[in-house]
């Protein structure tokens, strides 16, 4: 090992600085950048001895770039801290892949995972409701805003040109357009809300009452009164009117009018005719 790549591994070894973010970036700055030669080495030691602590240098000496690339991402309102961490994830990801032999640098190749993982981190934590679920919203995702020409809605002309640049169909556009422009709300009233908007947040229209008590005892309730009402009218049918009304409607297996006809020696128009005007009564008597 040559004696520069001693003395950068020695100043690496050395403690670094922990609590604010401010530290950190510091930190990741001061640690010195390898050249393409230290920098092979290294890569050659952990791929082919598993050298664990050359894979550690290989990341520590890059931690400044995934810094610089998660600033790109900070306009999406998620903490910077958050977005260098999952950034650092795909830099791990990078060198435990990276191939010495190929003739590419590290940083070359890292930038690829450092930008998905941070990617992905945006996608499941920019809101709520997610707004990006194909490959074509989540390019879009990225893209839209540097895309359009002005601010507010995109007119059909820019929509056209927004789908030509990025290979994507219109109507995606506008889909990931809508999506974007909306946002999410709090699922209760805040001590902000006054009465004419607290009755519009998600928990005054999205409430669960299906296991409320209440409406429990109340729709058990309503079913045994029915079900005493139905009795009661059934009972006011003659017995031949009861009987085709239980057969046709009542019954697991539906009798058809012309077995109920050949059963009562009549046609089954007239089976037909007694089960409607039975249907009627009922209808009163309950409504009564």
């Amino acid at each position: 090992m040559s004696k520069a790549l001693m003395a950068r591994e020695a100043s690496i070894a050395m403690p670094m600085p922990v609590g604010s973010l401010e530290s950190y970036i510091q930190m990741a700055n001061r640690i010195p950048v390898l050249s393409a030669d230290e920098e092979k080495a290294l890569a050659i030691r952990y791929r082919r001895e598993n050298d664990l602590e050359a894979a550690r240098h290989l990341v520590l000496s890059h931690l400044r770039f995934v810094v610089h690339i998660a600033r790109g991402y900070s306009g999406y309102g998620l903490p910077l801290a958050d977005l260098i961490q999952e950034g650092n994830v795909g830099l791990m990801k990078a060198v435990k892949r990276f191939d010495p032999d190929v003739g590419v640098r590290l940083v070359s190749f890292a930038v690829h995972w450092i930008r998905a993982e941070i990617h992905e981190f945006i996608l499941r934590n920019w809101r709520i409701v997610k707004v990006a679920t194909t490959k074509a919203q989540r390019k879009l995702f990225f893209n839209l805003r540097s895309a359009k020409k002005r601010l507010g809605w995109l007119n059909r002309e820019e929509v056209d040109a927004v789908a030509k640049d990025l290979g994507v169909s219109p109507e995606t556009v506008m889909e990931m357009e809508s999506r974007l422009a909306g946002h999410d709300v709090a699922f209760e009233a805040t001590d902000e809300d006054d009465d004419e908007t607290a009755w519009r947040v998600p928990a005054a229209y999205l409430a669960d009452r299906s296991s409320d008590p209440a409406t429990a005892v109340e729709a058990s309730d309503l079913s045994e009164h029915n079900h005493h009402d139905l009795h009661q009218a059934l009972e006011s049918l003659d017995e031949r009117s009861r009987d085709i009304l239980e057969q046709r409607w009542l019954s697991e297996k539906k009798t058809t009018l012309q077995e109920l006809a050949d059963k009562y020696g009549v046609s089954a128009e007239r089976i037909r005719q007694i089960e409607n005007n039975a249907i009627r009564k009922l209808r009163g008597v309950m409504a009564a």
